[in-house]
């Protein structure tokens, strides 16, 4: 990244900072914050974090040295941080416990079910970068969405924008936690923001309401646990002891989001972009269950659950049918899968017609 040309006083700065802000909020974003780049007390928790092992197989997690915690080892002559959040909840808390409860319906993370954040983000970041490089010429940035090594919870964090909750996750005082992140990183030396302050107090909800106990301590989540790793990033067999605990959750999990006391003030989204598509808020297992990989490519095309593909949705869906009330349409749709190519499927397929077959 090559130096910007840089505004000529503190007042100007801090004028840009405030029309980086609003144009932000006309670009669509519920809040933009600025940070520095120190992030000594996050790479402690991260380190610590890796040397635990709560990372399992996500090896990208190390692979990039400091750079994650280090952000001017990523973008040469970094400076600041514009971090920004965009809602996303399409629908209303209450229905969702319903779902959670169904085992017949098949349970997708919200987050999941318009169309891929990665891709509305960066464009709404990119149009900000745009805006800002018509006002002051060129000056040099990159964008960022769960695309690189960043710590994107902690800069947010020191921007002002939430605190990193007991779950691990960021929680905004007067909009709840659900909600997306994304990052400007650029040589622009603007003023920074406050960090927000905790305020999870007492409260343990989301420790207690955890169907695997990933959350083993108050801000200290072992991913190896989580249903969100186990059903998108983990790619061979989910341990045994877990797939009971799972319920009908085919794809990441909202539990502890849902049982926060702060979601009370989350507003549902008006992005369209984020609104269900192809039904999965209403779909059941044995529907999503018959999805033929040419059928999951398309219908999930434009989607965040397509980079998992069709084997581990399928092992996923097995999961919870196998957790599903005994019928015999779950047996006959699980024996439909039962020579699948894929020893996954096809192990995970057993394994929940025993316990369809041990219940009947």
């Amino acid at each position: 990244m090559k130096c910007a040309r840089m505004p000529s006083s503190s007042h100007t700065l801090t004028s840009l900072a405030s029309d980086i802000k609003r144009w932000g909020r006309e670009l669509g974003f519920q809040q933009v914050g600025i940070t520095d780049t120190d992030l000594g007390i996050a790479e402690e928790h991260l380190l610590r974090w890796l040397e635990l092992g709560y990372h399992g197989e996500m090896g990208y997690m190390q692979q990039h040295g400091l750079k994650r915690s280090r952000p001017q080892l990523l973008v040469e002559n970094s400076l600041r941080i514009i971090s920004v959040r965009m809602d996303y909840l399409p629908d209303d808390t209450e229905d969702l416990l319903d779902l959670v409860e169904d085992p017949a319906m098949a349970y997708v993370s919200r987050y999941a079910l318009g169309r891929d954040y990665h891709k509305v983000l960066r464009r709404r970041l990119a149009q900000l970068a745009k805006r800002i490089e018509r006002r002051i010429g060129h000056f040099g940035y990159r964008v960022f969405v769960d695309s690189a090594p960043v710590l994107e919870k902690p800069l947010a964090e020191k921007a002002g924008l939430g605190w990193i909750g007991k779950h691990t996750n960021l929680i905004n005082r007067d909009d709840g936690s659900w909600f997306f992140l994304g990052e400007i990183y650029t040589d622009l030396q603007l003023p920074i923001d406050q960090p927000a302050t905790a305020h999870c107090g007492d409260c343990s909800a989301c420790i207690g309401i955890c169907p695997t106990d990933a959350i083993v301590a108050p801000f200290q989540l072992d991913a190896r646990r989580c249903i969100s790793y186990l059903t998108i990033e983990l790619k061979g067999p989910i341990p045994e002891e877990l797939r009971p605990l799972i319920g009908n959750r085919i794809y990441g999990c909202d539990d502890c989001q849902l049982c926060c006391p702060w979601n009370r003030f989350a507003r549902l989204t008006d992005e369209t972009d984020f609104f269900a598509r192809n039904g999965l808020d209403t779909a059941t297992l044995i529907e999503l269950f018959g999805w033929s990989e040419e059928t999951f490519l398309r219908r999930t095309e434009g989607s965040a659950i397509r980079r998992i593909g069709h084997v581990s949705w399928l092992r996923n869906i097995a999961v919870a049918l196998g957790n599903a009330a005994p019928s015999g349409g779950i047996l006959d749709a699980l024996r439909k899968r039962a020579d699948h190519p894929s020893e996954v499927v096809r192990e995970h397929v057993r394994w929940a017609m025993q316990r369809q077959a041990t219940e009947l």
